[in-house]
């Protein structure tokens, strides 16, 4: 049974008004064999889409390979937009080595919702993925059901949006289509990436992720 361990700490917590929430990296950034492409940080896998996505909404020119340069850029855009990484899982078992959410088992989170408690500027929640088994969602919650905190649900569409009230604030949460290959096929069969693809047959499932994930993350143009 491989123990899958995050191996990056939150970050940015202190100074960041929206968190990115996911699960676990792929295995290999646990055991420290990272391929030449990937980036030593929150989200670089070489096969992730979350940097790529990213980049085009503030053209950043990322550079996506093991150097200290690469993890640099990454971490300078995300404390000057006030954004921070805290995902959920902190450890798993796995049965088959991979970076399936489904094949977590004996899964130990980290405790989000003290995190919401220390931090009290944090105001949104962006979850890499939705509320599918053992997905980010899903996680939380289970973990505000814990804490006996409802959700109340400000949009039940795509990326569906929910609120809750913590400490007399009241804090976001946004569910976003996967950053991964795994959820085309989900993207391909959504009525609003059909209709425009009949416009624009070039648009892509990569298109239809930025458009939706730049009025969440984009405020104002970065300098």
């Amino acid at each position: 049974m491989f123990n899958h361990i995050h191996p990056y700490l939150p970050f940015n917590l202190e100074e960041a008004t929206k968190l990115i929430v996911g699960t676990l990296p792929p295995p290999r950034f646990t055991t420290g064999e990272l391929l030449k492409e990937d980036v030593d940080f929150c989200y670089g896998s070489k096969n992730g889409m979350l940097w790529p996505i990213l980049d085009r909404i503030f053209n950043l020119n990322l550079v996506y390979d093991n150097s200290t340069f690469a993890i640099d850029q990454r971490l300078n855009f995300l404390k000057k937009q006030k954004i921070g990484v805290c995902d959920i899982v902190a450890s798993a078992k796995r049965e088959k080595i991979d970076a399936s959410d489904l094949g977590m088992q004996a899964v130990e989170l980290r405790d989000l919702i003290g995190y919401l408690h220390e931090f009290s500027q944090i105001d949104t929640l962006i979850f890499t993925g939705g509320n599918s088994k053992n997905g980010p969602e899903y996680f939380f919650r289970r973990q505000v059901k814990e804490y006996g905190i409802k959700l109340e649900v400000v949009s039940a569409t795509v990326p569906r949006i929910h609120q809750f009230k913590l400490q007399n604030r009241s804090i976001k949460t946004v569910s976003l289509t996967a950053p991964s290959g795994a959820a085309n096929r989900a993207i391909g069969s959504m009525k609003a990436y059909q209709l425009q693809k009949d416009i624009d047959p070039s648009f892509t499932t990569f298109d239809f992720r930025v458009n939706q994930y730049r009025p969440f993350f984009k405020r104002e143009p970065i300098d």
